[in-house]
């Protein structure tokens, strides 16, 4: 595996532990469908929780804000509609982004964004 990868799945571990020790309960990680994937899919308690996460190193040549564009949307909602069907989920969604940095050896928590889009209409 690829240091791009190694970081990225690594950074998805770091989120996972984060959202478990805040009460969410992991259902799955990498969730494929087709050329689609779901980074994690949680609940809270009361939402189904698609959570999609950016890791960057120190000092990124772009925002990972800005790798969230509308068409990466379109693809993560489309593997929502994807999941929800799949398990027959009859609870609401909710999609949030959790960004992270890897500074040397450790992963900082930069931001976990609740409702950081909404699914566009058709």
């Amino acid at each position: 595996m690829d240091s791009k990868n190694e970081t990225g799945k690594e950074g998805e571990n770091v989120a996972c532990s984060y959202l478990a020790i805040n009460g969410y309960r992991i259902l799955q990680t990498n969730w494929r469908f087709h050329h689609y994937e779901l980074d994690i899919v949680a609940t809270d308690g009361k939402e189904l929780v698609v959570v999609e996460v950016k890791t960057r190193s120190a000092d990124p040549l772009v925002s990972p804000a800005l790798s969230i564009n509308r068409d990466k949307i379109k693809r993560i909602v489309a593997a929502a509609e994807a999941y929800l069907i799949r398990y027959k989920v009859d609870m609401p969604i909710r999609f949030d982004v959790i960004f992270l940095t890897k500074n040397k050896d450790a992963y900082i928590m930069d931001e976990h964004i609740e409702d950081a889009f909404f699914a566009p209409v058709r």
